[in-house]
C-alpha cells in the first residue's frame, strides 16, 4: 500500500501562508473519500476539491484544496492522503456552538446581547472559533463602556459537550456605572464657570440624572457640548473664543471621570458696518429688511446666521434651492470691531424631480402627501417646502418630521426632497383621577385612535361607568372626505351624569344624541366647520335640588327634544403642533337650538406662544364664553357654563366656581372668562428631551349668573406647577397650584390634579 503525506498541521499552514507536501508524482484520481465527517456534508468538502474522480491530482492541486477546506472554518485540521491512487481527505471538524448563557447581566437584556453576538460571528448552530469568541468579549466590553460602565470585566468559559459540541458561558461582573464627578472650565473670565456649565448637557450627578444619564461620559456629547460653548462666545461678541485643549481621566477604580477645559477667550467685538454684494435677483431694499446683524451691536454669530438663512430661504422661495450667502469679515483688532459683506450667490433655478416619504410604516403615503404643497414637477419653493413641513407636523400622527433636499446627479436644474416621519402611538387609552381632601377619587377613561389603519381618519369610543357620569359614545372623522380637504363626521352618544356628588349637586340627566358635522378649509391656516344634532333630554331632581332647578322643570318639564345647528371658525398658526414655541390659535364658535329647548351660546379662544429663549416658551390663553336664552326661555341650568379644575382654574375643584345658591350648590352661569399664562421649560437635566415638560402657570377665571354684572374683582387666581411627560406608559400631566384669593366657607379646593393614560 502506497501512502503519500501530502500536509502538515493545520498551525504551520497558518503561519508559513502555503501549504508543505511531501513530493510525489501526479496521478489519476480512482475514488474520493473523506474520513473524520461529523455534522459536514461530504458533498461540502467535494465542492472545494479542485479535482474529481478520473482527472489528474497534482501538488499543486493538494495546495489549492488544503487552502481552500482551511479557509471555510469548519475544520481544526485537514490532510490529504493516497492509497492505491484513490484519494483520502481527513478531517478534524471544529466543534459547533450547542448554547451560550449569560450570567451577572443587569445592564441588557438576554435577547440584546445575543444580537450583538450574532453580527460579531457568534451564536448557536454556529462553528466555534476561538479568534471569535475573543472578538465577541471585545465587542461586549465595548457595549458596556457605551453604557459608562468603564469597570464592567467580561470572562468567557467553553465547556466540552457530547458529539463534538461545545457550551459557553459569559460572566459579566458590570460594576457600578462611572459618574463624572467634576467639570473645570480653565480661562473663563467673562462669565462664571457656573453660567457655562448651565449649557452644557454633560453634568455632574443631579436629582434626575438618573433618568436623563447626562451624568455619564460621551465623546459625542462632550464635542456637541463644546461646540455650544463655542456659540455662546461668540454670540456675545468673542469672535476669537477658542478650545485650546480638553482632558478626560477617569480614577483607578474606573467609578469617577474628571474632565478639564482649556479655553481661551480673546476679546469682545462690535459690529461697524454690514453690506450685501453680489448677483441678489431680488431688490436690495427687502434683502436688507432681513438682516438681523445691525451697525453698533455687539456681535453675534447666531444673528449673523439668522441673516444669510433668511437670504437664502427668500431666493429658495424663488426657486433657487442651492442659495448661498456667505458672510465676509473684516477685522479690525486694534478697534476691536467686525464689518461684514455678506455675498449673495444664488446659482442656478431648478425645479423638484421627485417627492419622497420615508419612515411611515403604518401611516399611508397619501395620508403625509395630502398635506404637501410643493408640487413635483414645479419649481422649487422653500416657503411651500416649510409649508408642507408644518403641515404634516400638525396632522400630529408623528413625532417628528424633517425634510431634506438632495441635488439629482448629472443634473444641474433638479432635486429630490425627501420627507422624512417619525410615527407616534396615535390611539390613547385615558385615565383621569381627582383627588382632595374632602372627595372621593373620579375616575373615567376613552379610547381613541386618530390614525385608524394608517388612513389618517379619528375614531373614538368613550366608555364612562364613573360615579358622576356615565357616557357611551362613539366619533368618527375623515379630514378628507373630498380631495380638497372638506372633512365630515358624526357622533353618537348617550349619557348620563349624576351631578349629586359635585358642587353643582342636586340633579341628573339622561341624554341621547347624535349628529354630523363637517369642515371646509379656507386658506392653509383657517378653516370652518359647521354642524347639525339631536338630542333628547330626561331631567332628574331630587329633594336637594336648587330652587332654580325645580322652577325650571315646573315651568318647562322634565323632557326634552330640540335640534341644535353650529358654525366654528378657526385659525392655526402655530410653529409645530408637537412642540410649539411661536405663532398660536384662534377659535370661534357659535350654537344655536330649537324645539323643546331654546338657547344660543358663543365661545372664543386664543392661545398665543412667544419664544424667550432657545428652551423657554411664554404661552398666553384666554376663553370667553356666553350663552342667552330664545322666545323669552331662560337658559336651561345645565347647558350653564362652568369653570374650575383641569384646562380650566386649577387649584380650584371641577365645575366650582360661579353663583351659588343658598345650600352652596353651584348653578354655573351665563357668561364665562379664563386665562392664564405658562411657561414651558425642559427638566433641568433633560434639555433635549422633548417627551418632558415642565410649566409655571397662573391661571384666572369666573363664570357669571344672568344678573350678575363682570368684575375683574370677583376673579379667582391660582399659580402652580405642572409636569407634562410623554411616558412610555402613556400620556402623564400632573399640576400642583395654591389658589390665590380663594373665598373661605365658598370655594372648594383642590390643589393636587392628575391625568395619566396609556398610548398605542
Amino acid at each position: 500500500m502506497r501512502i503519500r503525506n501530502l500536509a502538515v498541521a493545520c498551525a504551520l499552514f497558518a503561519l508559513a501562508g502555503a501549504v508543505l507536501a511531501q513530493s510525489f508524482a501526479p496521478f489519476v484520481v480512482k475514488d474520493i473519500r473523506v474520513e473524520g465527517l461529523q455534522r459536514t456534508e461530504a458533498g461540502t468538502v467535494f465542492s472545494y476539491l479542485p479535482v474529481k474522480v478520473g482527472e489528474t491530482m497534482t501538488e499543486e492541486k493538494a495546495q489549492q484544496a488544503l487552502r481552500a477546506l482551511f479557509a471555510t472554518g469548519f475544520f481544526r485540521d485537514v490532510r490529504l492522503e493516497v492509497e492505491n491512487d484513490v484519494l483520502v481527505v481527513s478531517v478534524d471538524e471544529r466543534p459547533a456552538i450547542a448554547q451560550i448563557t449569560f450570567v451577572g447581566v443587569k445592564e441588557f437584556d438576554n435577547e440584546t446581547l445575543r444580537k450583538i453576538l450574532r453580527e460579531v460571528g457568534l451564536s448557536e448552530g454556529r462553528t466555534f472559533d476561538r479568534s471569535v469568541l475573543d472578538n465577541s468579549e471585545q465587542e461586549l466590553k465595548r457595549q458596556y463602556l457605551s453604557r459608562g460602565r468603564y469597570a464592567a470585566d467580561v470572562q468567557t468559559t467553553v465547556t466540552p459537550l457530547e458529539r463534538n459540541r461545545v457550551g459557553i458561558s459569559i460572566t459579566v461582573v458590570e460594576n457600578e456605572v462611572a459618574k463624572i464627578r467634576a467639570i473645570n472650565l480653565v480661562g473663563a473670565q467673562a462669565f462664571r464657570e457656573r453660567e457655562l456649565l448651565d449649557e452644557f448637557v454633560l453634568r455632574t450627578p443631579g436629582w434626575l440624572t438618573w433618568y436623563t444619564k447626562h451624568d455619564q461620559y460621551s465623546k459625542q456629547r462632550l464635542g456637541a457640548d463644546l461646540e455650544t460653548l463655542r456659540s455662546f462666545y461668540q454670540d456675545r461678541g468673542y469672535i476669537d473664543f477658542a478650545v485650546d485643549s480638553t482632558q478626560v481621566s477617569i480614577t483607578p477604580d474606573r467609578k469617577d471621570i474628571y474632565i478639564t477645559i482649556n479655553i481661551t477667550e480673546g476679546e469682545k467685538y462690535t459690529v461697524s458696518a454690514v453690506g450685501l454684494d453680489g448677483q441678489m435677483l431680488v431688490p436690495r431694499e427687502e434683502l436688507e429688511k432681513l438682516l438681523r446683524v445691525k451697525p453698533g451691536e455687539v456681535f453675534s454669530r447666531l444673528r449673523l446666521t439668522e441673516s444669510t438663512k433668511a437670504i437664502t430661504d427668500r431666493l429658495g422661495n424663488e426657486g433657487y434651492a442651492f442659495a448661498n450667502a456667505s458672510a465676509v469679515p473684516q477685522v479690525d483688532k486694534e478697534k476691536r470691531t467686525v464689518a461684514f459683506t455678506i455675498v449673495v450667490d444664488p446659482g442656478r433655478r431648478v425645479y423638484v424631480r421627485r417627492i419622497s416619504v420615508a419612515g411611515n410604516t403604518k401611516t399611508r403615503d397619501e395620508v403625509v402627501r395630502r398635506e404637501m404643497r410643493q408640487l413635483e414637477g414645479s419649481y422649487y419653493d422653500a416657503s411651500k417646502i416649510q409649508l408642507s413641513k408644518t403641515r404634516i407636523d400638525r396632522t400630529q400622527y408623528f413625532k417628528d418630521v424633517n425634510v431634506e433636499t438632495a441635488p439629482v446627479a448629472d443634473s444641474a436644474d433638479q432635486v429630490d426632497v425627501n420627507f422624512t416621519v417619525e410615527e407616534k402611538p396615535t390611539g390613547s387609552m385615558l385615565l383621569g383621577a381627582g383627588f382632595s381632601t374632602v372627595d372621593k377619587i373620579v375616575v373615567s377613561g376613552s379610547v381613541s385612535q386618530s390614525n385608524v389603519f394608517g388612513s389618517g381618519k379619528f375614531i373614538s369610543a368613550q366608555v364612562n361607568s364613573g360615579k358622576v357620569n356615565q357616557t357611551y359614545a362613539l366619533s368618527y372623522l375623515n379630514p378628507y372626505f373630498t380631495v380638497d380637504g372638506i372633512s365630515q363626521g358624526f357622533d353618537v352618544y348617550k349619557r348620563k351624569v349624576d351631578a349629586s356628588s359635585l358642587a353643582v349637586g342636586g340633579y341628573s340627566t339622561d341624554t341621547l344624541g347624535g349628529g354630523i358635522k363637517f369642515g371646509y378649509p379656507l386658506s392653509e391656516t383657517d378653516g370652518v366647520n359647521f354642524g347639525l344634532s339631536a338630542e333628547h333630554v330626561k331631567l332628574g331632581l331630587t329633594p336637594t335640588s336648587a330652587a332654580s332647578y325645580v322652577n325650571f322643570a315646573s315651568i318647562f318639564g322634565n323632557s326634552y327634544t330640540y335640534g341644535t345647528g353650529s358654525v366654528a371658525w378657526g385659525r392655526d398658526k402655530r410653529d409645530s403642533a408637537i412642540l410649539p414655541t411661536r405663532g398660536g390659535v384662534t377659535r370661534a364658535s357659535v350654537e344655536g337650538s330649537a324645539g323643546g329647548l331654546q338657547y344660543y351660546r358663543f365661545t372664543a379662544s386664543e392661545q398665543r406662544f412667544f419664544p424667550l429663549s432657545r428652551t423657554v416658551t411664554l404661552a398666553l390663553n384666554g376663553e370667553f364664553g356666553y350663552v342667552h336664552g330664545l322666545s323669552g326661555k331662560p337658559v336651561p341650568f345645565f347647558k350653564n357654563f362652568y369653570a374650575g379644575g383641569p384646562g380650566s382654574v386649577r387649584g380650584y375643584r371641577a365645575f366650582s366656581l360661579g353663583p351659588q345658591d343658598a345650600a352652596a350648590n353651584v348653578l354655573g352661569g351665563t357668561r364665562k372668562i379664563t386665562g392664564g399664562a405658562e411657561i414651558l421649560f425642559p427638566m433641568p437635566g433633560a434639555q433635549a428631551d422633548k417627551s418632558l415638560r415642565l410649566t409655571a402657570f397662573l391661571d384666572a377665571g369666573q363664570v357669571y349668573g344672568v344678573d350678575q354684572k363682570i368684575s375683574f374683582g370677583e376673579m379667582r387666581y391660582s399659580a402652580g406647577l405642572g409636569l407634562a411627560w410623554s411616558s412610555p406608559f402613556g400620556p402623564l400631566k400632573i399640576s400642583i397650584a395654591q389658589p390665590l384669593n380663594q373665598k373661605k366657607g365658598i370655594d372648594r379646593i383642590e390643589r393636587l390634579q392628575l391625568n395619566i393614560g396609556a398610548a398605542f
